[in-house]
């Protein structure tokens, strides 16, 4: 290609048009700077801006159709040695009006939307859930193997007595036996034949994750799909591991991620293995304080909730990009319930609580654990799940409402921040995936 001019850039020789992240493959693509005419540079931008829209597609940074935002960036310069900028008649390149771009640009995004067609690359159709999907709409889960953690109480109960009732062999796993024997107990009253037991875990304590699943693998049993499901949530005062983190961010996301990592070798036995993680709406109002990540310097029990619940969303986001770019062929799904009438409140902030006074008044609108499990039951087990994507109610503040593709906040969508997360956590653990 000639090349008969520069762009107005600090290096001069190239222009970094884009950093494109799929799965965990980042690449700088540098375009040389010279151009015959200003029409290629048109071409290379909005090819660029197409490219963009699909991987952003891709790895989650476009999440729901209806918050799509597609913006073009006009900066052409002119090709003359004086690098002014054209007027407007000539935005786009001599003798090209904007209308030749557009044209341009449909060319480019129908090219690449057929590509997909033919299996280059997927088409930009949006993900949906099945209108009105519910527990019943499940397929058949005989043979299939699935772990809930926090399986005793609330949603991962619910979760638990669905699969069973599918005909799936579930494993409870949580830190009272005794909970987990009436548990059991509870699921056979219904499901006379469930294939249900109980594993002790407490996610606080990386030995007992790792006894854990020791005992799993040692098995050599498939594992088909796990939920990560157990959380605590905004305890008074600041608690502490037995591993010395804080106690929200090492039930909640830490411990979730060394026994997701830990279990690698079972899942991917699976030919369809799934990793649910549940988030929560409070990842709206959270953020990830790489300064304080165990509050040490300052615990508010409701941010460091926030925090947990956005780690472990970023985790699920992360663990899909991871999946593909190693091929491990793990489908990674988030998921969220709204707002449902669980013990979680109770066991957090207490019944007594400002928190709980106000939650109270809502109460009788919110869902119950059975329907707040929808979105982990839909994530788990639905065909149409897809990896890297994030289920849960979408009616009001999405609290409550049809299943459906929850928005995905602007920090969890930040794959560098999830790629550094994923480093601590490494770190703290000690596990590491592959």
């Amino acid at each position: 290609m000639r090349r008969s001019g520069r762009f107005a850039n600090p290096e001069g020789a190239f222009w970094d048009v884009a950093r494109m992240k799929s799965g965990n493959v980042y690449q700088r693509f540098r375009i040389a700077s010279g151009f015959a005419s200003a029409k290629h540079l048109v071409t290379v931008r909005l090819t660029v801006c197409a490219v963009r829209l699909w991987t952003a597609y891709r790895t989650c940074h476009l999440p729901a159709p209806y918050v799509l935002y597609v913006r073009l960036v006009w900066r052409i310069e002119s090709t003359d040695t004086r690098n002014q900028p054209m007027d407007k008649k000539n935005a786009v390149g001599r003798g090209h009006s904007r209308r030749d771009a557009l044209k341009l640009f449909g060319v480019v995004g129908g090219s690449l939307a057929l590509h997909g067609v033919l299996g280059g690359m997927p088409t930009f159709a949006w993900a949906s859930t099945t209108p009105g999907w519910q527990a019943s709409d499940m397929p058949a889960l005989t043979g299939k193997r699935m772990l809930v953690t926090g399986g005793t109480s609330g949603m991962g109960f619910e979760d638990a007595l669905a699969l069973s009732g599918a005909g799936a062999q579930v494993i409870i796993a949580a830190r009272n036996a005794q909970r987990g024997a009436e548990s059991i107990e509870r699921i056979r009253a219904q499901v006379p034949d469930a294939r249900v037991r109980f594993e002790q875990l407490d996610l606080a304590d990386l030995a007992s994750v790792r006894s854990l699943a020791q005992r799993l693998n040692a098995e050599g049993e498939v594992l088909d799909v796990l939920i990560n499901n157990a959380a605590i949530m905004a305890p008074p005062q600041r608690g502490v591991s037995r591993d010395g983190f804080e106690m929200q961010l090492a039930t909640n996301f830490l411990g979730h991620f060394a026994l997701t990592g830990l279990l690698l070798p079972s899942l991917r036995k699976s030919p369809d293995p799934r990793v649910v993680t549940l988030a929560s709406i409070a990842v709206n109002r959270g953020r990830i304080n790489f300064d304080d990540l165990q509050s040490e310097n300052n615990y508010n029990p409701y941010a460091a909730y926030a925090q947990s619940k956005l780690a472990c969303l970023m985790m699920a986001f992360e663990l899909q990009r991871r999946s593909l770019a190693n091929g491990w062929g793990v489908r990674s799904v988030a998921a969220h319930p709204g707002v449902a009438v669980t013990e979680l409140v109770e066991r957090g902030p207490g019944l007594e609580s400002e928190f709980a006074q106000q939650w109270a008044k809502d109460r009788d609108v919110y869902h119950s654990a059975a329907q707040g499990a929808l979105s982990s039951l839909f994530a788990a087990t639905a065909a149409e799940a897809e990896g890297g994507r994030y289920y849960g109610p979408t009616g009001e503040e999405e609290k409550r409402g049809p299943l459906g593709l929850a928005k995905v906040p602007e920090a969890a969508a930040d794959a560098d921040d999830a790629a550094r997360l994923w480093s601590v956590a490494e770190r703290l653990t000690g596990v590491r995936y592959g």
